[in-house]
């Protein structure tokens, strides 16, 4: 969506990301966080114990309830930020809250819409899990002005939609799932991959929704990017059972922007799409329309 606008403000953001890079090259040495585990354990339930926690301690403002550890890394749009420096900490009102468990590499991912309060948001947080202990909190926060925000457009649609756990038959399986998700995100450098486009899909853009009026044969693979901007350092969460794949990435390079992309598998192919921008960009209305875009257009 936008595709001539995203480009731009990518690069223009890309100036300030330079800046603060060199400074943390400058820093590189042994971290002060606990070690990430490459084959961590953990159970599904305990995953989703560990999410309602999370919701409610973000209702509160407040997440010393949650089994944390000491040393552990709290992330903000990809930057390191202190434990009482995080969005975590301020009471929100959630109006809605979904969530999605990895208990094979002991990943959550929550999505959270707040439309009242001070200010609106919608946040997507990861939880990084060893023997129930939190290792890793990892947030992308959005707020108006972010890339095509309105969380009163995003809260409509989600509501909407249909995220509900699959059954074994309509399940894809996970190899297929990283696939499927890498060439959808290779696309935005090479026009040629095999994407998994499904009938009807709908793409949620921070707020600007690609089927507003609920077409059978609406497609989402309208608004891909022309020219060639590579997406990297992708991290993959995959719920098996709800049929999702969760991508953390950046646009560019490993200085780029951060990036959320989810995508819902059924019967092997995409049929939604949620996607998190905090990057300046145009913002969406409430009826998820872009002034200006017509994202139904070929």
């Amino acid at each position: 969506m936008f595709a001539k606008a995203l480009p731009a403000a990518l690069a223009a953001l890309g100036l300030a990301c330079a800046a603060s890079s060199a400074t943390a090259q400058e820093t590189v040495g042994e971290s002060p966080y606990a070690a990430r585990v490459d084959r961590p354990t953990c159970t599904r339930e305990e995953l989703q114990q560990l999410t309602d926690a999370y919701v409610e301690a973000q209702r509160r403002g407040d997440i010393s309830g949650l089994p944390i550890l000491e040393n552990a890394q709290f992330l903000e749009n990809f930057e390191t930020v202190e434990r009482a420096d995080g969005m975590w900490n301020t009471a929100l009102p959630v109006a809605h809250a979904m969530s999605f468990h990895d208990d094979t590499r002991c990943k959550t991912f929550t999505e959270i819409i707040v439309t009242e309060g001070e200010t609106p948001h919608v946040i997507g947080t990861r939880l990084f899990v060893q023997e129930g202990q939190i290792l890793r909190v990892d947030s992308i926060v959005t707020a108006p002005g972010d890339w095509l925000f309105n969380a009163n457009a995003y809260l409509h649609y989600t509501r909407q939609e249909d995220w509900s756990e699959l059954h074994p038959y309509q399940r894809t399986d996970p190899a297929e799932m990283i696939r499927g998700a890498n060439a959808y995100l290779d696309a935005f450098s090479d026009k040629f991959t095999d994407i998994p486009w499904g009938v009807p899909c709908a793409r949620l853009e921070g707020g600007a929704y690609t089927n507003r009026d609920g077409r059978p044969d609406a497609s989402c693979e309208v608004g891909i990017p022309p020219g060639v901007l590579y997406i990297v350092d992708r991290d993959y969460l995959i719920d098996e059972e709800m049929g999702v794949i969760n991508v953390f990435c950046r646009f560019g390079n490993s200085d780029g922007a951060p990036d959320s992309h989810t995508f819902r598998y059924i019967d092997g192919k995409f049929r939604l799409i949620h996607t998190l921008n905090p990057i300046p960009g145009p913002q969406a209305a409430d009826d998820g329309s872009v002034p200006g875009f017509n994202p139904n257009a070929g």
